[in-house]
């Protein structure tokens, strides 16, 4: 049986990608920084929870040595910054970099722990439209999701034996995308798990590592 770590399980897109693995007969660990939240994630779907935030070096050791063994890592667990989303000139830099520590060191270190454990497994690093597109607002996230594509763009040349892979989800309606949009209506944003056979279908053909966006896999399937 496939074991997998999903990080941010506890809502949005992580709890879909755990669900959907879960229903693969896949052995699933979740973290989450809530840990409520995560608990009914877990007993709900059916996977283990490991409470944290992944940002802290030692939860990311307790994740290490919940996965002595493992297929996939996805790193989806991420930070949206200040709401509402300021101009760079104004940006707070203890906030962004607090978004770095988030969405770029941690996804990397927790990579650095577990790579012996992955062998010839598969990595998957949540990006963002924002990490290519110069959106107003969206220059701290942004930068911090463009940072990790590099990363894993690198990654995947250092370890050929590895797929790895940056994932665009497109705009999904999240907590945190709501966050970025206070007060406004995002409805019309699809819910997370019309996402997931785009990420499964990377799982199951294994292309070459990459950036890949969700609409062009779910286009071409």
């Amino acid at each position: 049986m496939p074991t997998a770590l999903v990080t941010g399980a506890s809502a949005g897109l992580g709890r879909a990608l755990a669900a959907a693995l879960v229903g693969r007969k896949w052995t699933v660990i979740g973290d989450g920084r809530d840990p409520v939240a995560l608990s009914a994630a877990a007993r709900e779907i059916g996977f283990t929870a490991v409470p944290g935030d992944v940002a802290d070096p030692a939860h990311r050791a307790s994740l290490a040595d919940a996965c002595p063994s493992l297929d996939l890592l996805v790193n989806n667990a991420s930070s949206l910054g200040v709401s509402p989303l300021p101009p760079l000139a104004r940006y707070p830099l203890a906030e962004l970099e607090n978004v770095y520590r988030v969405n770029v060191f941690a996804p990397l270190a927790l990579t650095q722990l577990l790579l012996s454990a992955l062998s010839r497994g598969a990595i998957i690093n949540v990006s963002s439209d924002a990490a290519v597109e110069a959106y107003e607002g969206w220059g701290g996230y942004g930068s911090a999701k463009a940072a990790l594509d590099h990363v894993t763009a690198v990654l995947g040349a250092e370890n050929p034996d590895l797929a790895v892979y940056a994932v665009d989800p497109g705009d999904l309606r999240t907590a945190m995308h709501q966050r970025a949009f206070p007060g406004e209506d995002i409805s019309d944003r699809p819910l997370p798990s019309s996402v997931v056979p785009a990420f499964l279908r990377l799982l199951d053909e294994r292309p070459p590592s990459g950036r890949y966006r969700a609409a062009d896999l779910l286009v071409s399937a």
